[in-house]
């Protein structure tokens, strides 16, 4: 790989999990062309031990803060190549998927890109799966740069804003700066996504998602423009298509009761640290 990139892992208590995230980045003296930042922020497991004793060559930062984007900026003010690829430590992403997201952003008027999310759902209850059956089918999800734990910027890309804010949803966030024509799902090419195991989790990681557009649309509203979710065009589909019905109804009430406990945790939150709920029944 010619052009040299620099990969940021903000890592948060994954000791189970940031051995797979990493190991396939020691392939093909990855290493020896490019960076590979861990960021471990308010780690209380052995997170920082094992990253070092897996390659003295990553990166290996340590914070007490326990915040994600305040480890994203901590690890491009340690970056030095372009692109920056952000990578979620639980995600395992192959070193052929990030040749192709850097070729993909050599296409003029391309500036940010991601692969399609590898859903891994051998371990789920049929609710869980019932819920992403209905979820691959929409146009949000069809779009790209959702639900696959990376993205990918270029220079031009990353120099659209100064640091990250200090807000849950930092790849929504980033989605936002571009508009459709200016960012691209780079096809052909996975990221692997461990889902909740039940269905609790599964409420738990949709109520995260939901407080995090709810920031958005109190501090960035400007950026929603960018960000079109609609659903028409798959409704009737679903309407029509009874074997879908179930699934349906699962994915509906998932979704309310998201909304539902987002609204009061915002309202409760307000002016104050939002509560971080994420998917502990795969680690």
């Amino acid at each position: 790989m010619n052009q040299k990139v620099s990969v940021i892992i903000p890592a948060h208590n994954e000791a189970s999990v940031i051995s797979a995230c990493l190991k396939p980045l020691l392939e093909n003296s990855f290493l020896d062309n490019n960076q590979v930042i861990v960021v471990c922020n308010g780690c209380l497991d052995e997170t920082a031990k094992i990253v070092s004793n897996l390659s003295s060559k990553f990166i290996c930062l340590e914070t007490d803060i326990p915040s994600k984007s305040n480890a994203l900026n901590l690890g491009d003010a340690v970056a030095t190549f372009y692109p920056r690829i952000y990578l979620d430590a639980d995600v395992v992403i192959s070193i052929a998927a990030i040749k192709a997201m850097i070729k993909t952003l050599k296409i003029e008027g391309i500036f940010a890109t991601s692969v399609e999310p590898k859903i891994i759902l051998s371990k789920s209850a049929y609710f869980v799966k019932a819920y992403y059956d209905i979820w691959f089918q929409l146009p949000y999800y069809k779009a790209g740069m959702i639900g696959s734990g990376v993205y990918t910027l270029s220079e031009k890309g990353r120099n659209r804003f100064n640091k990250f804010p200090d807000i849950i949803s930092d790849d929504g966030f980033v989605r936002c700066l571009f508009n459709e024509q200016e960012r691209k799902l780079t096809h052909g090419f996975y990221s692997q996504v461990n889902v909740p195991k039940d269905i609790i989790n599964l409420i738990k990681i949709k109520t995260r998602s939901r407080l995090g557009r709810y920031e958005l649309k109190n501090k960035f509203p400007e950026l929603l423009a960018n960000e079109k979710k609609s659903y028409q065009s798959i409704i009737p589909s679903l309407i029509l298509n009874y074997k879908l019905w179930v699934k349906t109804f699962i994915y509906l009430s998932v979704n309310f009761s998201a909304r539902i406990r987002a609204k009061y945790q915002y309202h409760k939150y307000t002016n104050k640290i939002i509560k971080w709920e994420r998917d502990e029944s795969t680690r």
